[in-house]
């Protein structure tokens, strides 16, 4: 799980936002052939790399998010503002706590 080193830590998205980078696509079949990058899908997964603090209420307080650092999630196919941080030249998108469809548990086959 990459963090993107200290590049990150500069960015703290804003109250329900979350900071997100996209796992890298899979260029090869299980089969071990090479795929064209034409034939490889947009990446819906991504890491949490950096959450706001939540989004406030009518009375002031703060709603936690529903994701937290290091989780891994599933992204709409379009939608969220692409962040290109200089230092680190990686791509991070930045997403609404609503708008992430849904969080990846591992189960006790992954941990084996």
């Amino acid at each position: 799980m990459s963090s993107g080193g200290g590049v990150v830590r500069k960015l703290r998205p804003l109250f329900d936002r979350v900071l997100v980078e996209r796992v890298a696509k899979e260029t090869r079949s299980k089969g071990g052939i090479m795929l064209p990058e034409k034939s490889v899908g947009k990446v819906l997964e991504a890491t949490v790399v950096a959450c706001g603090p939540g989004k406030r209420d009518e009375k002031g307080s703060v709603i936690p998010l529903s994701v937290k650092l290091g989780d891994r999630v599933l992204l709409p196919e379009f939608g969220g503002t692409k962040v290109q941080l200089e230092e680190g030249g990686r791509d991070y998108h930045l997403f609404r706590d609503t708008e992430i469809l849904a969080t990846f548990h591992p189960t006790e086959a992954d941990d084996s």
